[in-house]
């Protein structure tokens, strides 16, 4: 296999094993916020209670993803030295943002939010919930300026000549804010907090199954609900955007999303189909004119075909149609799913445990978490190799950025070598985690009336 493959292969097993972790936390962190600030208005011990187990699950996902993430800032040097040599100036400033600003925010005050129960106040322990659920989301931020700019250049100049050459920023807040930046944040934020609202609807799920801490399982149940709800609707409207951003910006990946091939008919919008890229042929069921109407507001809307594009430009078209076709379906099974959910709890038919159905169901929420985890994953795909031949869009090809020195026999053992270290990562994370929902909450204490009586006088 060639050296790029390989490179490109080792990237991204690198960076989809270790974005497993990311949306979880960064999900998970905003529902802390609620279920604690629950607990100060309310006073209620089952809030503090539920707060205090989920931040369990919450630190340990966020050791794991710090674990993970390490490696792929190293691979840039290694594997992709041409690449940080010419884009290095720019791409390492939100890097090191995220570093400086996001990520020693959260872990600073994680330390509060774990040991800090009884040494702080309640107020300041609040305080620090909220800088660590901040902190996952400006470490977002960082991470997808320093994406975005691959996708939509912006703010930059290049300077030097032949190999010399180099791109440094010009302005710092066009960089930020490159065209894609807002829509791609927000698409992926309101993801991370349905992959974070998805795990407590599991672990609500599996003690509905097993008949155990019922309040505990009701109470979380309805808060991860209306997050799924809110995010999964959220999906829909920022994803939207994000495809006109497309058109706008990428034209090529749009054309390759819905396999457009010619732009002199408006486009239709496919459900499902299949790409034969030798005819140029899509079978499949379509919606006539829709895309045009999606992206243009009008059936009469031109959209650029991939016919418009030269050969050597494109992305393999029915591998990104097939990602992009599969990431949407989930993102609708989510948004029906978690609604379903809502409405089952709120006719109190989802305890009806002796109901096969609702066993199946419940069932089927356990696993819930598979669904907003393979859309963040196919999203990703979809788009990245969808830009491809480039590795910063219209400025530098992926074949380019490759490191000259290093050699496919070397990038092949690193990559077995790191996937089994991730797959052990992976098998470890998933015992504790089941480990920890087995043992459960701790129950709200129970104050008998002499107690009471006690404390009143």
């Amino acid at each position: 296999m060639e050296v790029e493959l390989l490179a490109r292969l080792q990237f991204a097993i690198t960076v989809m094993f270790h974005y497993i972790y990311p949306p979880m936390s960064i999900g998970l962190g905003l529902l802390l916020v609620i279920m604690e600030g629950l607990y100060l208005k309310t006073n209620n011990k089952l809030y503090e209670n539920m707060t205090k187990f989920f931040v369990k699950i919450f630190a340990l996902t966020f050791a794991i993803g710090v674990a993970t993430g390490i490696v792929m800032e190293f691979e840039f040097g290694t594997n992709w030295a041409t690449y940080s040599r010419y884009v290095g100036d720019v791409f390492g400033s939100p890097l090191a943002a995220e570093g400086v600003f996001a990520f020693f925010l959260e872990s600073g005050f994680l330390g509060i939010l774990i040991f800090g129960w009884k040494k702080v106040s309640p107020k300041f322990h609040f305080f620090s919930t909220i800088m660590v659920s901040f902190g996952s989301m400006l470490s977002a931020v960082w991470i997808i300026v320093a994406n975005t700019w691959m996708q939509t250049p912006a703010g930059y100049h290049i300077v030097g000549e032949g190999l010399n050459a180099r791109a440094e920023i010009t302005d710092f807040w066009a960089m930020v804010f490159n065209p894609f930046f807002v829509d791609t944040f927000t698409h992926v934020i309101s993801a991370a907090w349905l992959t974070g609202a998805s795990v407590v609807i599991a672990v609500a799920g599996y003690y509905i199954l097993k008949g155990i801490h019922l309040d505990f399982a009701k109470s979380s149940l309805k808060i991860a609900l209306i997050l799924a709800c809110t995010a999964s609707l959220l999906q829909l409207f920022t994803g939207h955007h994000s495809a006109i951003g497309v058109a706008k910006y990428q034209p090529t990946k749009l054309a390759a999303y819905e396999a457009h091939y010619d732009s002199t008919k408006p486009a239709d919008l496919y459900i499902f189909g299949w790409v034969n890229e030798g005819e140029k042929t899509v079978i499949g069921v379509a919606i006539p004119k829709m895309l045009s109407v999606l992206v243009g507001g009008d059936p009469n809307t031109t959209v650029k075909g991939i016919n418009d594009f030269k050969s050597e430009e494109l992305p393999p078209i029915n591998f990104v149609f097939q990602t992009y076709h599969l990431m949407v379906a989930i993102g609708m099974a989510l948004i029906g799913l978690s609604f379903l959910t809502l409405l089952l709890l709120w006719n109190k038919k989802l305890f009806d445990t002796k109901n096969p159905l609702i066993k199946l169901y419940l069932l089927i929420l356990i696993l819930f978490p598979l669904l907003p985890q393979a859309g963040n994953q196919l999203g990703w795909i979809s788009s990245e190799v969808g830009r491809q031949p480039w590795i910063v869009y219209g400025l530098l090809k992926t074949n380019e950025a490759i490191s000259k020195s290093v050699g496919a026999g070397e990038v092949l053992f690193s990559m077995i070598l790191f996937t089994l270290i991730y797959i052990l990562l992976f098998a470890l994370f998933m015992y504790l985690l089941i480990e920890k929902v087995k043992q459960g909450p701790e129950e709200p204490e129970i104050i008998s009336s002499e107690e009471l009586t006690e404390k009143t006088i």
